[in-house]
This record gives structure tokens, C-alpha cells and sequence, in this order.
């Protein structure tokens, strides 16, 4: 069995240090020393042949900072939005697309389905708007929960979190796009790795009264909230598959002293439940 989602992915390894700002937002242990890091790049989706070329999909990065007093693990996608803002939407939609006994797909019916849930919409318009990534170290990553962060001295902010690329954003033009093989990332990465490490700014996006806090299908105004550098996490080597596979990466549990998700997102909480159906799966 392949995971449910983010089928077709590239393990790594790292380190996260944090910046010397990070403790002013919170205490948790993994913004205050260079920790080690597990991650993962991937391609969303179930399909694990699915084509590195395929655009309207978000490019995943999950990662494992790793600590003694407990694992911190986020799970960021390549889009500020989540495709849905429930799970009954989000089953509603795939359900939709099942192909019937003609072995099509009801067109007008994920159409209607479209037009009654316009914020399904939101995250596939991001990803067509923009180019192919042509390297997973070459575009940003966020994480589309509202984490409320508290510091020492018990000071709370709600921020959402986002991995800004050090390479910047490295987009194939379709010309470029038709020369590359269908699976071309994980050469990419080797090869991007065996000359220096490829890093990312870890930022928190600090929110303001009236920014949804419950709801992954709506974006927050980044160019007027303040940015605050919590860190940089530094890819350096690949990994073996097995390294990343023998858990998963579950944002939702043993989350430390300084760091929590949102109450009431309903994304959010159905998450380890989710998680722990596709690792009991693949075990099977």
C-alpha cells in the first residue's frame, strides 16, 4: 500500500536553527537550539507515478525536528490554501470525481459541485496561475493551520507558518517543462544537494483580529501582516525511503510547550485519525 496522500515523494535530512528572534514568539524547545531534521518533499496526491510535471498540484514538505524533550512535526504544501475546509467537503469532492461505470468522471456534476463550494476552488487557481516548480528547493512552502505561539513570559500570538526557498521561486517555462522526464525532482535534488545545502526561511506570519483561524480555505493577507524569521532550515543529504516511511508525519500530536494548532478547525483535528488509517494500511 502507497499513502493516501502524497504518494510519490524524496526523503531528506537536515537541520533547523533558530533565529535569534524566535524565542520572542515561543518557548518551545526546537526554536531555541540547532535541532536534527527528518523530512520529506513530495507530490500531492494518492497516484505514486504521478508525473513531477503535473501542475495543478501542490507540492508537499513534511519534516520531523527532532528533539529530546519530543519530535515537533509540520506539514506544509506549496499553496497558502487547503483545497477544502471540511472533511465532508473534501469527501463530497473526491467522490465526484470517482469515474462511473462508463469510466468517466460526471463533468456537470463536479461542476455544480464547483459552483456551490467556490472555495474548493481557491487552491487549484493558485497552482495554475503559477509555473512548474522545477525543483522542490525552488518554491515556498506554508502551512495552512493557525498556530497560537506563546512565549515565556506567556505572551500568545496566533501566526500561520511558511518556508520561504532560499533559491527563490524556480518555475520551468512550458518549453523547459517538455524536455524534462516525468520524474525529474529527485535527480534534481541529488544533484542541487552535492553542491550546498538547499535552505529555507521558516517565517511566522503574525496574525491580526478578524484573519479565520478555523477555516484552510481562506488566505490571509501576507503583504500587510508582519513577518517574523523564526529560523533556517538547511536540507542536506537524501535519504532512504525507509527513514521517512517508518512514521508518519503527524502535525497534530506531541506538539511542545509553546506551540499549539487551532482549536476548532475541523482539518486540522481529523488529521491524526487520517494519518494512522494510511500507516496501518501500508503495514498491512
Amino acid at each position: 500500500m502507497v499513502r493516501a496522500s502524497g504518494a510519490k515523494g524524496t526523503c531528506v535530512k537536515g537541520s533547523f536553527t533558530p533565529s535569534a528572534e524566535a524565542a520572542g514568539l515561543s518557548k518551545a524547545p526546537h526554536l531555541a537550539r540547532t535541532v536534527p531534521v527528518t523530512a520529506r518533499f513530495s507530490m500531492g496526491g494518492s497516484n505514486p507515478t504521478i508525473s513531477d510535471k503535473t501542475k495543478a498540484v501542490t507540492r508537499g514538505f513534511s519534516m520531523r525536528l527532532e528533539d529530546t524533550e519530543g519530535d515537533l512535526v509540520f506539514v506544509f504544501i506549496s499553496a497558502p490554501v487547503f483545497g477544502a475546509k471540511s472533511p465532508e467537503q473534501l469527501l463530497n469532492g473526491i467522490q465526484l470525481r470517482l469515474p462511473g461505470p462508463d469510466g468517466k468522471a460526471d463533468t456537470d456534476k463536479i461542476k455544480a459541485f464547483a459552483e456551490a463550494n467556490p472555495e474548493t476552488t481557491r487552491q487549484s487557481a493558485w497552482l495554475n496561475a503559477r509555473p512548474v516548480p522545477a525543483s522542490f528547493a525552488g518554491v515556498d512552502y506554508w502551512g495552512v493551520h493557525a498556530y497560537t505561539l506563546t512565549n515565556a513570559a506567556g505572551e500568545v500570538r496566533v501566526a500561520k507558518l511558511k518556508f520561504i526557498a532560499a533559491a527563490g521561486q524556480l518555475g520551468l517555462t512550458e518549453e523547459e517543462l517538455k524536455s524534462k522526464e516525468t520524474s525529474f525532482y529527485a535527480d534534481e535534488l541529488m544533484g542541487r544537494l552535492a553542491k550546498a545545502p538547499a535552505s529555507f526561511d521558516l517565517v511566522a506570519i503574525l496574525g491580526e483580529p478578524g484573519d479565520p483561524v478555523n477555516d484552510v480555505t481562506a488566505m490571509w493577507p501576507e503583504e500587510s501582516r508582519k513577518q517574523v524569521k523564526l529560523g533556517t532550515l538547511a536540507i542536506v543529504s537524501m535519504a532512504p525511503d525507509a527513514t521517512c516511511d517508518a512514521n508518519t508525519f503527524d502535525p497534530v500530536v506531541n506538539l511542545p510547550d509553546g506551540i499549539t494548532g487551532p482549536a476548532n478547525d475541523p482539518m486540522f483535528e481529523i488529521r491524526s485519525p487520517a494519518y494512522a488509517i494510511s500507516l496501518s494500511r501500508r503495514a498491512n
